[in-house]
């Protein structure tokens, strides 16, 4: 069995530079950029599944990537959340980063408690919101699982992604995994962290599931707001 918390660090730990964009456009710069520098080939899922509408995750998120930037980013707002404090306003002109504190060790966010079915359900978590709007299609995914080759991700992992890029979508099995609020906030931040919500499919998908999981809209706006500030334009200096 491939170990699924360092495989979900490879979905949002990506160092590569300009890897904006959809997969599509993606896909050509990912295979050359793997040839040029083989260290950062391990990031590539991340690049692949990853961050979509031409934003991407940057500064402490990015470096922290995975496991730690999901729970660090869902701890916040849950903080600011049951603070009582509003979300913060969007600034895409000049973003501030959010300042990512590791959870408590007795909050139901800190990362060594994590299990990996549950780290594994926040990589299908995050499978299911790049594919919300529609466009991996099969010859998408053999593009994607070729890149994934290149990558060095073989084997289980591998096969594993092959069969959640190709299965129906499982949103109640993804939603049922979430047992704890903490867990069901982490659920949406990973699923926020993949995508932008620019398209009615993308957007419907991310209301559908903050409804299944039954986040208040408080609650959500102070996610949104959150992951907003850890996602810039691609290409922008404070990536």
């Amino acid at each position: 069995m491939f170990d699924a918390k360092k495989l979900l660090d490879q979905f949002l730990g990506s160092q590569i530079p300009g890897a904006g964009g959809t997969v599509r456009d993606r896909a050509g710069q990912v295979t050359q950029m793997a040839r040029d520098n083989p260290l950062a080939a391990g990031a590539i899922a991340g690049v692949l599944l990853g961050t979509s509408g031409g934003r991407q995750v940057a500064g402490t998120a990015l470096k922290l990537g995975g496991l730690a930037a999901i729970a660090g980013l869902g701890y916040q707002a849950y903080k600011n959340y049951k603070a009582g404090q509003a979300p913060a306003p969007a600034t895409p002109d000049a973003p501030k980063e959010p300042e990512l504190l590791p959870p408590p060790s007795d909050s139901g966010f800190a990362t060594q408690t994590v299990s990996d079915d549950f780290a594994l359900t926040l990589i299908r978590a995050m499978i299911a919101a790049s594919r919300a709007d529609g466009h991996i299609d099969a010859g998408e995914r053999a593009h994607i699982m070729d890149r994934l080759k290149v990558a060095g991700i073989g084997g289980d992992a591998a096969a594993f992604l092959e069969k959640e890029l190709a299965d129906p979508i499982d949103l109640d099995g993804i939603v049922a995994a979430a047992k704890t609020e903490e867990q069901r906030v982490e659920l949406y931040t990973a699923s926020r962290l993949t995508i932008e919500p620019d398209s009615r499919a993308e957007r419907g998908y991310l209301d559908l599931l903050a409804g299944r999981l039954g986040l208040p809209d408080a609650l959500v706006d102070h996610i949104e707001a959150t992951v907003s500030q850890a996602k810039v334009p691609a290409g922008s200096p404070w990536a």
